[in-house]
Formats: C-alpha cells, sequence, structure tokens
C-alpha cells in the first residue's frame, strides 16, 4: 500500500510541475492516456531517484557543500531530465524542455511531494 501512495504522489508532483510549467508536457490522446503516462513516468522517476541520485548525490558532496546545498537543485534537475530522456527512449508521453525548466519542475516536484506526504503522513 505505501509503495501506490508513494507512485501516486510522485504522478501528482509530477502532473503539477507539468500543469504550472509550459516547458514540461505530458502528451496522451485522452485523459486516461495522460494518467497512465503520469503514473508510468512516476515510476521512472521514484527508482531514478532512489538508485541513481544517492550515488550523485555521494560523489558530488563536496559541491553540495561548497554550496550550501543549492548543487542539490542541479542533481535534481538532472534525474528530472533524465527522467524525460528515458521516458522518450520507452516512447511515453512526457518531455521537459530545457536545463531552466528542469530547474523550476524540480522544485515544483520537491515542494509538491513535501505537501502531500505531509498531508497524507500516515
Amino acid at each position: 500500500m505505501k509503495f501506490l501512495i508513494w507512485v501516486v504522489v510522485n504522478a501528482l508532483a509530477l502532473a503539477a510541475a507539468a500543469w504550472l510549467l509550459d516547458g514540461i508536457r505530458v502528451t496522451g490522446a485522452t485523459t486516461e492516456e495522460r494518467v497512465i503516462t503520469l503514473v508510468l513516468v512516476a515510476l521512472i522517476f521514484g527508482v531514478l531517484n532512489a538508485v541513481i541520485a544517492p550515488i550523485i548525490k555521494l560523489l558530488s558532496l563536496p559541491f553540495i557543500i561548497l554550496t550550501l546545498g543549492l548543487f542539490l537543485l542541479v542533481i535534481n534537475a538532472g534525474m528530472l531530465m533524465f527522467t524525460s530522456w528515458l521516458s522518450l527512449q520507452l516512447g511515453l508521453g512526457f518531455h521537459v524542455d530545457g536545463f531552466w525548466t528542469a530547474v523550476g519542475g524540480a522544485i515544483i516536484v520537491t515542494l509538491s511531494t513535501w505537501l502531500l506526504e505531509a498531508v497524507l503522513h500516515d
């Protein structure tokens, strides 16, 4: 059950980013296809954040300390761009236009996830 909630929270955070930023797009012919795309992209994004992001954060720890944590935004934006690239390779309708859009999207996803997890703290 916790896994399902985690996927839904990620999907809602990605949907919020796509809704707020013109540079992040979720495409599909119907609403149902867009929802399925969001769920699949949320799975990809979650796996990348669980597996690859900790390794990158460990390797870039000096930069994170030097920038007082702001480099974490760059890492999160990179994870969002990598998710976009991987989605393209898998034929999913999710696209992030560029780095600065990914930075804005990373901020929105982080804040949305934090808010949704606070509400659904169970």
